[in-house]
């Protein structure tokens, strides 16, 4: 039997849909999966594909049917790759290649690398974005880890990721230990962000505007044609013509409104506070989902907690053009967030990553992909060392035409008590970044007055600390 290119352990919707694309591009894939019905269900999915399928007990044949060097895509949850690498290492021999392809931590994904390094095993964590339709037919792929793992995967990597219109894929080499899936993180960090501004924007049109589920269709979809083009508002266009088959009604509205997440907004955050870095639209979009997870609190807040009464007199087709200039002021501002998370990351972690080519991997296939990630790869392009997105002339003069609507939005909302945290968090970011002067010399002050924490001065050199002996006034 002819050994097979590649290897696909865990076969879940992702990893089938990885293993079809991998051998749709002319690649050989061994599946491997612990639970006998998932092999079953792809034996049916899989006929007449060059896949060959293993279960338990048969790990070691699995890895034996590879050709070498072993190459191992594991796309399983990330609570269980330490358990898989123990379960692998007897198989495996100097030069073997294990790609984790979930969303693990940065952290764990270096500590392994180090660690599989010593034994001659190349490790390497790769991001994978663009859900199940992604991994079909052509997701995002960040990868990053052991940097002589990369001659060996990027043929099937390159292959299989999605293709922008000049057929450049959206798949690079990003650097060494966690780079890759710390990428990965922030992704998710701004798609957290994105999701929770666009929601912001549906819920001021229904409840500010009064505007139906069908009527907000027409506006998403026209959105969508312009700068805001993205796979995010196309799907919320989509989602806002579904009918439920059961009532009848539309949707959205038969939906649950409690936010669930999976940990990578809550990472980004984590790292963001860890490093310095103010991602507080990022961080915002994550403790939306958390407020929004305790409905039954909610509903009976909603009792007994009074607010304004919302009512709108003015002209709806002027507003709606209003929250479209701020959604995309907001969004400007998330991004520029994780960009400079990066940045910091960047140097911290010795990881050289090129800006402009992760603006490059996120156009097509990924979740976040949009038209205006062209302006930003441009932007690090002609500054590669760009400390921050709102910097650049293009972002610089869309915040500047959009910021007039962008506070009436946001002041429009509070008077009407329609909660907008993330487009009033990333404007009080914009103000906050374009001030030269903040109230952060009381806050020292304050330190230094009940803990001695010292403080700089104004007519020093930066680093100098002074203390003051603090007294009570009359």
């Amino acid at each position: 039997m002819h050994k097979k290119n590649i290897g696909v352990i865990g076969l879940g919707v992702m990893g089938q849909n990885l293993a079809l694309n991998i051998e749709r591009n002319g690649f050989t894939v061994a599946g491997f999966d612990r639970m006998a019905d998932k092999v079953m269900e792809c034996g049916e999915r899989f006929q007449g594909k060059n896949i060959t399928l293993y279960s338990l007990p048969d790990l070691g044949e699995f890895v034996q049917s590879l050709e070498s060097p072993k190459k191992i895509i594991m796309m399983i949850q990330a609570e269980n790759i330490n358990e898989l690498i123990e379960d692998l290492r007897p198989y495996l021999s100097v030069g073997s290649l294990l790609i984790d392809g979930g969303n693990s931590f940065f952290r764990d994904t270096e500590r392994r690398n180090k660690e599989l390094q010593e034994e001659g095993i190349l490790y390497v964590g790769a991001g994978i974005s663009g859900g199940e339709e992604g991994a079909l037919w052509g997701p995002s792929i960040m990868p990053g880890g052991n940097e002589d793992a990369w001659p060996f995967i990027k043929p099937v990597f390159q292959a299989i990721a999605a293709k922008v219109e000049d057929g450049t894929p959206c798949c690079e080499w990003l650097g060494s230990g966690g780079a890759g899936h710390f990428v990965k993180m922030v992704h998710n960090g701004i798609e957290y962000a994105d999701m929770q501004l666009i929601c912001e924007a549906y819920f001021l049109m229904e409840k500010g505007l009064g505007l139906t589920p069908w009527e907000m269709h027409q506006v998403f979809k026209k959105w969508n044609e312009g700068e805001l083009n993205s796979y995010l508002i196309e799907i919320t266009a989509n989602i806002m013509a579904k009918e439920d088959s059961e009532t009848g009604e539309p949707m959205i509205n038969v939906i649950l409104d409690a936010a669930e997440q999976k940990g990578t907004g809550k990472w980004a955050t984590q790292v963001a506070l860890d490093l310095g870095v103010p991602a507080q639209t990022i961080a915002e979009a994550v403790f939306a989902r958390t407020i929004s997870a305790v409905k039954e609190e909610r509903d009976a807040a909603s009792k007994q907690l009074p607010g304004p009464e919302v009512k709108f007199n003015g002209d709806k087709e002027e507003f709606i053009e209003m929250i479209r200039k701020a959604l995309y002021a907001s969004k400007i501002c998330s991004y520029a967030q994780g960009f400079q998370l990066m940045r910091t990351a960047s140097k911290e972690y010795d990881w050289t990553l090129n800006f402009g080519r992760i603006a490059l991997l996120w156009r097509g296939g990924c979740i976040i992909r949009a038209q205006f990630l062209d302006k930003i790869k441009e932007a690090y392009d002609e500054q590669p060392e760009l400390p921050n997105l709102l910097l650049a002339p293009h972002f610089n003069a869309s915040i500047d035409a959009n910021q007039y609507a962008w506070r009436k939005v946001v002041a429009r909302a509070v008077e009407s008590g329609i909660p907008v945290p993330a487009f009033s968090n990333a404007l009080a970011y914009y103000d906050s970044y374009r001030s030269s002067r903040l109230p952060a010399n009381l806050l020292q002050a304050q330190r230094d007055y009940f803990g001695a924490h010292t403080y700089e001065r104004v007519d020093q050199l930066r680093g100098r600390f002074f203390h003051t002996e603090w007294t009570p006034i009359d």
